[in-house]
């Protein structure tokens, strides 16, 4: 791992608006990384890109400081005046070696994400990965080091806990109405079309959930919403005029003051009986407490699951200590890996290397004496420099896998 390094821009020391400015789009990665690869004598480099991060993984023999990161970056002509571009190298991580790395093993695992043990990190490294790798700016070394990565987070994710129990509102108020097993066909009201919303109506849309209809003050950011869900748009204000009855509303507004009153409550049950379902993730929430205090009402709040979230999480923090566990035993295993597949790469080149030396031989320095060789000498000879040849091919590769064998 001597030339493993790593350029690091990440939320923690990066504002996200700078991140943007570090985005290479897939059209420009190909010309933008063979550019830095010529200009830097890089033999190999990987770019990840993630909503809170910009990483730069390659190889070097060069010291990668500070001055070097700011000429790096200035080379790849980003949106970033010339006036800023040290203050920009001094945000970023340099990591080297192992470190390097232990880094990149933290990075996939998501010990290093803004939210420990969401998943999404480890698929969004691997595709970044197979972009680098085909268009071209990928070798072996990288090849071998990112399959470590991957079956290290896999045995994290698999065997610990660290993204078991969902820390997200949503995929938690999800699993609470999952709970209930509603109909396919349940009646579904959504109160906004913010990102809350919009995110917890796609897991219930995978659900095969259908009939929904939404009310938001502005229109035409509900009707984006609606054409995803196949649903009818109403105002905020239609909403003491709905009589079509429902059975589950799904609430996250902006609102100061409870939009569901005991009044609009009355308005939409029009008549009917039995107990509803109210998901309110609103901060304060939409739903009066007279509405909860009078009604049959399922209620999931936005304070109870909260509460589980943040218990999740520190859950989940417990977990660390046997990620970091199985991350360390990985850089134990390998280090011997490494050094057998730089062996193996070394030891490639000696199967040419000798045909080589045996047609320098045969076609020149030995020619005249071979020439004075009646037909079966030259065939004896011919056998005898041919099996020499495989055995000068074979025996160093056998030695150089049992020493590798005996020191690991």
């Amino acid at each position: 791992m001597d030339y493993l390094k790593v350029i690091a821009f990440t939320h923690k020391h990066t504002d996200l608006k700078d991140l943007g400015k570090l985005i290479i789009s897939d059209d420009l990665l190909e010309t933008r990384l063979q550019t830095i690869k010529a200009k830097f004598d890089i033999l190999e480099i990987c770019y990840i890109s993630t909503c809170n991060r910009v990483e730069f993984v390659f190889t070097t023999s060069e010291v990668v400081d500070h001055v070097y990161v700011t000429n790096f970056i200035r080379s790849f002509d980003f949106a970033i005046p010339e006036e800023r571009l040290e203050e920009f190298s001094k945000q970023a991580s340099i990591y080297e070696n192992v470190e390097a790395f232990n880094h990149l093993l933290r990075v996939s695992c998501s010990l290093e994400s803004l939210v420990v043990g969401e998943k999404e990190i480890f698929a969004q490294v691997r595709k970044s990965y197979e972009m680098c790798r085909e268009v071209g700016c990928t070798g072996d070394y990288l090849r071998v080091v990112m399959n470590h990565v991957v079956k290290t987070a896999k045995e994290v994710y698999t065997l610990t806990n660290i993204a078991r129990k969902p820390i997200s509102v949503v995929s938690l108020a999800y699993r609470k109405l999952k709970e209930l097993h509603m109909p396919a066909n349940a009646r579904i009201l959504i109160i906004g079309a913010g990102e809350t919303n919009k995110n917890l109506s796609k897991y219930l849309q995978k659900q095969t959930f259908s009939n929904f209809a939404i009310f938001n003050r502005t229109r035409a950011k509900a009707e984006l919403l609606a054409k995803e869900l196949n649903a009818e748009v109403f105002g905020l204000e239609d909403l003491k005029n709905y009589k079509r009855g429902f059975d589950i509303i799904i609430t996250c507004t902006g609102a100061t003051q409870p939009i569901i009153t005991e009044e609009v409550y009355q308005s939409l049950l029009n008549g009917e009986s039995g107990s509803k379902v109210i998901v309110d993730l609103a901060v304060p929430n939409d739903t009066c407490q007279k509405v909860l205090a009078n009604n049959p009402i399922y209620f999931i709040g936005v304070n109870s699951l909260q509460e589980v979230a943040k218990r999740n999480l520190r859950e989940r923090h417990h977990e660390l200590i046997h990620a970091e566990r199985i991350i360390d035993q990985n850089i134990q295993k390998f280090k011997p890996i490494l050094k057998r597949r730089e062996i193996e790469r070394a030891m490639s080149e000696v199967p040419e290397k000798i045909k080589e030396i045996k047609k320098l031989a045969m076609d020149s320095i030995f020619a005249e004496d071979i020439q004075t060789l009646d037909d079966s000498s030259r065939e004896v000879l011919r056998k005898v420099v041919n099996y020499m040849e495989k055995k000068y091919i074979s025996i160093p590769m056998v030695m150089a896998k049992e020493i590798l064998a005996k020191n690991s």
